[in-house]
């Protein structure tokens, strides 16, 4: 019995709350440094503040998908955590403007990270749960879809309210504006409103039926490789050891540096950043050895040791999949990161934050952002197009090969105006980087493991994320000579790499979508 294919509106309700959950990781990510600095960060403290946001996806995301792969009750499987996960971020977002110290909003920051991915781990699983095979890239460029009208809306919904409807954007040292306030709380009812239309509008099959289904559209282990198998101990002990032993090296190393023996490097590096990295090496080495006992003894039922041993069981196209979702992110951190202080100075030709040139290029940087997420919400419903033509992998190396484009341009672009030009590319690339490698991936996982292994696939992202922070500093200040525009030129490059990659990714659904027809939107109306 294979599932059935499910109409556009059917596809667009299981998805809608997504648009939610973007609104919500929109208003973080413009607004939260802003809030810190409000409270009185010191500009130098901001990314070990903002650290959250990594190290909860790196926690969070595999447990709660670990946990919705077994759970099933009154709202079903993966909508439970949709539920709560709303109510805890709304609650947040209601409180971060009203923060009345920087303590109180560092600490509403990890409690808000932690709520977003509650809610939004289990929404991959979900595509993978409700759509066969021939749909699933349908419904996670349908999610990409409403990620980009969510991002634009959060983005510029500040300057909507202060511009727009007289709401006032300006406040006294210490206090946010109401135009910030009112956005977020305009944000925490648009995030409610839209997971609970997802929630009520959305029933999911009960596990007796999954696994039905599962027969007749069996996971596409590649190679007779087995996609849910345990790993033996001894692999746990053996990359815990070196995790263990080269995150204790790592340590002492950095601790040297940060004395004052290296000050070159110390001046360089991000310490911050360097001391997390490391520690996570060492916490990870710990947990692998402890997983490597519990396995030894028998007791294989628990969390840590489930999710290490399908850490270390990834299917093959995960594993593939994993080295393309590195250089895809790596880009996009550097995009990130960079992009403000490369514009700034390379088109406006001014580093003074005090300027209002630079003001007038940071600005612009931030229309820029809302036009490459303009752009992706509206490539989501060109790629399943491209897919069925082509291939869901050749499809996605395309559009990996345009976002990278779109950022060397940002070399020979002189004219800031033309630079929305160069995030068309940028815009194709995200949308393609937010639902083709998930799709692939749902088509190599067991329905019963497919919320511990979309968590544990965030690794990709959240690694890459820490070596960005980790590296680009030195890179900019060694390599570039300070200019911040070639950060953006290696994001490019990353992305490249990332297309070649996505061509050695075994996809046997995808190279059948010309015959078989990966339906879009559209015609999935009909």
């Amino acid at each position: 019995m294979q599932k059935p294919t499910l109409n556009f509106w059917q596809i667009w309700n299981m998805c809608f709350g997504f648009a939610g959950i973007q609104i919500g990781f929109g208003l973080q990510n413009a607004n939260v440094s802003r809030i810190f600095q409000t409270l009185g960060a010191d500009i130098g403290a901001i990314p070990i503040l903002w650290i959250a946001a990594p190290m909860t996806g790196l926690l969070v995301q595999p447990i709660i998908g670990y946990m919705s792969d077994k759970t099933w009750g009154r709202f079903g499987r993966r909508r439970p955590y949709f539920f709560y996960g709303a109510l805890a971020t709304t609650a947040a977002l209601v409180v971060m403007p009203n923060s009345p110290a920087l303590w109180v909003a560092a600490g509403t920051l990890w409690i808000m990270d932690a709520s977003i991915n509650v809610t939004m781990e289990p929404f991959r699983a979900f595509v993978g749960d409700m759509l066969p095979h021939r749909q699933r890239t349908t419904g996670f460029a349908m999610q990409s879809f409403f990620i980009g009208i969510g991002a634009v809306f959060a983005s510029a919904l500040p300057w909507m309210l202060a511009n727009w409807f007289s709401v006032e954007n300006t406040a006294a040292p210490g206090v946010l504006p109401d135009s910030v306030k009112l956005a977020f709380y305009i944000g925490a009812a648009c995030v409610l409103a839209a997971v609970m239309w997802t929630v009520f509008t959305t029933k999911e099959y009960p596990p007796e039926k999954l696994a039905e289904f599962e027969v007749s559209e069996p996971p596409i282990g590649a190679k007779g490789e087995a996609t849910g198998a345990i790993t033996p101990a001894a692999t746990y002990y053996r990359w815990g050891g070196v995790s263990f032993t080269l995150g204790v090296i790592a340590t002492v190393v950095v601790a040297q540096i940060s004395s004052g023996s290296i000050k070159l490097a110390a001046e360089a590096l991000d310490l911050n950043s360097l001391y997390l990295v490391t520690l996570g090496a060492v916490v990870f080495g710990l947990i692998a050895f402890a997983a490597g006992a519990l396995k030894q003894r028998g007791a294989t039922q628990n969390a840590f040791s489930e999710i290490i041993s399908d850490l270390f069981s990834m299917p093959l196209q995960m594993r593939q999949l994993a080295v393309v979702q590195f250089f895809s992110w790596f880009a996009l951190f550097s995009m990130w990161i960079y992009s403000t202080a490369g514009v700034t100075a390379y088109h406006y030709g001014t580093n003074d934050p005090a300027s209002a040139l630079f003001n007038q290029g940071a600005d612009w940087v931030g229309v820029l952002f809302a036009a490459y997420n303009g752009f992706a919400a509206l490539a989501a419903f060109t790629i399943p197009v491209l897919a069925a033509k082509t291939s869901r992998k050749t499809a996605h190396a395309i559009n990996l090969v345009l976002g990278g484009l779109g950022l060397v341009s940002f070399l020979f672009i002189r004219d800031p105006l033309w630079l929305l030009a160069s995030m068309i590319g940028v815009g194709i690339a995200w949308a393609s980087i937010l639902s083709v490698p998930y799709s692939i991936l749902s088509g190599a996982l067991p329905a019963k493991k497919m919320g511990v292994y979309m968590g544990i696939f965030n690794f990709f992202i959240v690694i890459p994320q820490l070596l960005a922070a980790s590296i680009l500093g030195v890179f900019v200040k060694y390599l570039f000579n300070g200019e911040a525009i070639y950060a953006l030129a290696l994001g490019g490059a990353s992305m490249g790499i990332a297309a070649i990659a996505t061509l050695f990714v075994e996809d046997s659904v995808g190279s059948g979508l010309k015959n078989n027809g990966d339906r879009s939107p559209i015609a999935a109306e009909r």
